[in-house]
């Protein structure tokens, strides 16, 4: 039977990318989201903040070969415009939803000594952004999990890697956001956006080609950090 990976955010996006890729790869997957789900092989509306909802929907699908956390979401706010209501709701999002997808299928995969468990961070995680404190704080607690968790693991056979993409072409940037404007497309060498379908494929590869990679970071940005 082909290996099962579960990806959270598949309903549209980077998620729905990895999904199709993975797909295409002969993976079979399960897309959770809190919208509903198309062209994966299960799928279940959840909320990655509900640790119990996660551990359920996981629990129900036998054994989980790849876990790949995307869900997420962008905002930007001057610091002074940052409540505590925000601060929480990234984090808990971003680095709770890794953090209940990890909890329920890492222990089947130490069980297996096999695994692999992805997580989608962001170039703002390493550089930062004006008015992205938040949600570059939130990518930067996902890196700081990936690193931890991997040399944790790796003995026991589960491999644990990070991708944080560039901004990336998908309906969380406004048409009018500021990292659409031809003033900065103009600063990336390729002059365009990251497209999903890319941050796909360095997914892709960590699972099925990169087995060497324990606790790594690819950064698919256009060039923006080289």
């Amino acid at each position: 039977m082909s290996p099962l990976a579960v990806v959270t955010g598949a309903a549209s996006g980077i998620g729905a990318a990895v999904a199709a890729e993975l797909k295409d790869r002969g993976w079979r997957v399960a897309g959770l989201d809190l919208a509903d789900v198309s062209g994966c092989d299960f799928s279940a509306k959840i909320d990655v903040r509900d640790a119990a909802a996660v551990a359920e929907a996981v629990a129900g699908l036998g054994p989980v070969q790849a876990a790949v956390s995307v869900a997420g979401y962008y905002e930007m706010r001057p610091i002074e415009q940052i409540e505590p209501e925000h601060w929480r709701r990234m984090l808990d999002v971003h680095l709770g939803g890794l953090a209940n997808l990890t909890r329920a299928a890492l222990p089947g995969m130490l069980d297996r000594r096999s695994g692999q468990i992805v997580a989608i961070a962001s170039e703002l995680a390493v550089g930062g952004g004006a008015e992205d404190a938040h949600y570059a704080a939130a990518k930067g607690a996902i890196l700081g999990l990936v690193r931890s968790l991997a040399a944790e693991v790796a003995p026991a056979g589960v491999r644990v890697n990070a991708v944080a993409p560039g901004p990336t072409d998908t309906p969380l940037l406004a048409p009018d956001s500021p990292w659409r404007a031809p003033g900065y497309l103009a600063t990336l060498p390729v002059r365009r956006l990251t497209s999903p379908e890319e941050v796909a494929l360095c997914v892709a590869w960590l699972l099925d080609e990169g087995t060497f990679a324990v606790g790594e970071v690819l950064n698919p940005n256009s060039g923006a950090v080289i």
